[in-house]
């Protein structure tokens, strides 16, 4: 587990129009609700639906967040899509006592051998649970639910203002995906 004492970094990896963006801006109003100091922005080149995109998050319990550059070495690396795995380097700068937390269908042994044991590593079928509760693929709110049961960052109670703000009428889907992400995320790794 990540020491959410201090400041804490995370990068999210993800595809135009999954989500990724709004997942961090989301985390990061649950964070200010809680009292703490954070920090969320996208980073993408030619916006379009499918193209890679990246999202980043600072959370710091105590202090104010004064540094504004694309975060380089995180605490936490976020992937919305495991097609991404292929064509981006996700773990790079990710700190030896961090967190990949991975949307798959696969067990996190079948990533041991491409990203080593050196980092914990979470994994949930995010696509299943979104088509389920949600009926379409975008795991944006099932990617929060998995981030919460790895890294304790915010509360989970703490996510549901968000999500009703940002959802109306489809929060109650979205926050019951959250939820069950939560539940079905399998943590392994670092203690």
């Amino acid at each position: 587990m990540i020491d959410t004492t201090r400041l804490v970094e995370i990068r999210w990896h993800g595809r135009g129009g999954q989500g990724a963006v709004m997942a961090s801006e989301i985390l990061a109003r649950a964070a200010i609700s809680e009292g703490k100091y954070a920090q969320s922005f996208p980073s993408f080149g030619p916006e379009r639906r499918g193209a890679p995109v990246m999202a980043f998050d600072r959370i710091n319990p105590t202090k104010p967040i004064r540094v504004r550059a694309d975060v380089a070495e995180p605490d936490v690396v976020i992937v919305l899509d495991p097609t991404l795995l292929g064509i981006v380097n996700v773990a790079s700068g990710l700190k030896e006592d961090g967190i990949l937390i991975l949307n798959t269908s696969k067990n996190i042994e079948d990533f041991e051998a491409e990203f080593g044991t050196k980092w914990q590593m979470a994994s949930v079928d995010a696509t299943r649970i979104a088509r389920e509760l949600l009926g379409v693929p975008i795991v944006n709110t099932t990617m929060l639910g998995a981030l919460l049961r790895a890294t304790e960052v915010v509360k989970i109670e703490s996510m549901e203002e968000p999500l009703e703000q940002r959802f109306e009428r489809l929060a109650e889907r979205n926050i019951n995906a959250m939820k069950r992400a939560y539940e079905e995320t399998v943590v392994k790794g670092l203690s």
